[in-house]
């Protein structure tokens, strides 16, 4: 037998003899703490006392390094350092008899590596998430739990079983799980006799969750585009999440546009302005490629590039005398229809062609040509104007200035009187008799010393025309004598009836006085005494 294992049997043996053979006088002995636990590579005192009634011979049976630190007649203090692992240190006393006392001596040591282990970089909402957790070293192992944390949220708390221990727990990660942060969580538990409780957390981890639907984005362009012209694209596409974190890519025959993105609750447009480098006919590719949480949706449309310049639209002369023949030609590319606007329709060709003897009513007449291009079924349309210049002499007649006009004084009227002709012509018009100038334009308000009848003369380096206009201005005659007469007469009147009043009175007032006169007379007569005979 080696001598380890000799040594490691020893204290079992005494152990076996102090129970078969008990000690003299029911003497015992105790060991002090019976239970401790120590950090790994720790230090523990330990208390071995006995009974005996004699002098006893005292000891501590332990593979761990020890020295006697304090002792009396009955008990001695050993101190074990470097305490490596668990073991259960014996007490020995030879007291005629050999008895012995185990203690329980428990090393912790705390996790070396507590690791959760990566996230996935993008985690779609609605499929589940495995959650890993190893935990190296840590002990006693009974004692040891793992924590899966969200925030402080607890998951799931289980036992560190193996070693490295690995704890998993699966979860439905949501669109609250974006940006959310996960860890693990060791607890080593020595209450209530131990240190107390030890916790050590791992490094979090940052989730992050998305949508992309499975519907493809929209792509609005035209499917038909002229070349060397520029035109807008759009991309949409619903039902992201989280929207801002989608990265949209436009390209043109695969080469990328330079495209802005903008953002709206759970939707993306892309926009961009194209503009095609080729300038040939050409069938391209248009693409919208919206990548989020490394999935990708795709839309393709193909975009047909098309030449198709306006018809060529010329007249002979574009300015000519009135009855000069005018020659209109309109002709477009090969492959489009023209015709010419007003004329009668002939069977479709890509040129056609018609003339005309110029009259004054063709001054500023516009001429229109119009082309027809059918590409990959759309009916594209052309047109092009040209205006013909007709120079004719001097045009004065009722429509351009009518020959009557009559107004009443004092109204407000505007007179017009114009002259056509190409060059345009000067006009003039004179009062006969006394050469006064027609006021053309506003009369505000209408006056009789306009009235009369004036010659109208229009001339242009093309030739002269005249035309007479009358003017008439109508209003109302006051007769000034017959009003002072009636004024006279009435004034007559009423002094004539004054005066006879007058005399009617007086008349009245000398007959009363004459009738007072007389009567007082005979009052007096009645009054005075006879004269005796």
């Amino acid at each position: 037998m080696a001598p380890g294992a000799a040594r490691l049997a020893l204290p079992a043996l005494l152990a076996l003899i102090g129970v078969l053979l008990p000690g003299l006088g029911g003497a015992q002995i105790s060991v002090h703490p019976p239970e401790a636990t120590i950090p790994q590579g720790g230090t523990v005192q330990v208390n071995c006392s006995t009974s005996c009634d004699r002098t006893p011979i005292l000891g501590l049976e332990t593979q761990f390094t020890k020295k006697e630190v304090a002792h009396g007649s009955h008990w001695k203090v050993f101190e074990l350092s470097d305490v490596q692992e668990d073991s259960s240190p014996i007490c020995f006393v030879n007291c005629g008899v050999q008895m012995t006392a185990s203690m329980s001596l428990t090393v912790y040591r705390l996790p070396e590596r507590v690791e959760l282990l990566p996230l996935p970089r993008w985690q779609p909402v609605g499929e589940n998430l495995t959650l890993r957790c190893q935990v190296a070293g840590g002990a006693p192992r009974r004692n040891l739990t793992v924590v899966l944390l969200r925030g402080e949220e607890e998951l799931s708390r289980q036992p560190a079983i193996g070693e490295p221990a690995e704890v998993t727990v699966t979860v439905l990660a949501g669109r609250d799980d974006h940006r959310a942060n996960f860890s693990c969580r060791t607890e080593l538990d020595l209450r209530p006799g131990g240190p107390g409780l030890f916790q050590n957390t791992s490094a979090p981890r940052q989730l992050q969750t998305f949508v992309l639907p499975e519907t493809q984005p929209r792509l609005a362009t035209p499917t038909i585009v002229e070349v060397g012209t520029q035109w807008t694209v759009n991309c949409t596409l619903d039902g992201l999440f989280p929207a801002a974190e989608a990265n949209v890519i436009l390209t043109l025959a695969e080469k990328k546009l330079n495209s802005t993105s903008l953002y709206s609750n759970d939707s993306v447009l892309a926009m961009a302005n194209v503009k095609a480098n080729s300038q040939k006919e050409d069938t391209q590719q248009l693409a919208c490629v919206v990548t989020l949480g490394g999935r990708v949706q795709k839309k393709e449309e193909d975009v047909v590039l098309y030449s198709f310049p306006a018809p060529n639209l010329t007249l002979s002369e574009p300015e000519v005398s009135e009855g000069t023949v005018v020659t209109v030609e309109c002709e477009a590319q090969a492959g489009a229809t023209v015709w010419l606007e007003g004329l009668p329709s002939k069977s479709p060709e890509h040129r056609a062609e018609f003339q005309l003897n110029a009259s004054a009513a063709d001054h500023r007449r516009s001429f229109s040509c119009s082309a027809v291009l059918i590409v990959s079924g759309h009916q594209l349309r052309k047109k092009q104007t040209r205006e013909l210049r007709v120079l004719y002499g001097p045009r004065l007649d009722e429509t351009d200035c009518p020959g009557n006009w009559t107004w009443e004084e004092g109204s407000q009227q505007t007179l017009r009187c114009q002259a056509r002709g190409n060059p345009v012509p000067e006009l003039k018009c004179h009062r006969k008799g006394d050469n006064a100038l027609l006021p053309i334009g506003d009369l505000r308000p209408v006056k009789r010393e306009v009235a009369g009848t004036y010659l109208c003369k229009a001339r242009s380096p093309r030739g002269v025309t005249s035309r007479e206009v009358v003017l008439n201005v109508t209003y109302h005659q006051t007769n000034t004598t017959i009003i002072i007469i009636i004024v006279v007469a009435v004034a007559a009147f009423l002094g004539t009836v004054s005066a006879a009043a007058y005399l009617y009175n007086r008349q009245r007032k000398i007959q009363k006085y004459k009738l007072q006169k007389a009567q007082e007379a005979a009052a007096m007569k009645l009054n005075t005494p006879a004269t005796p005979p």
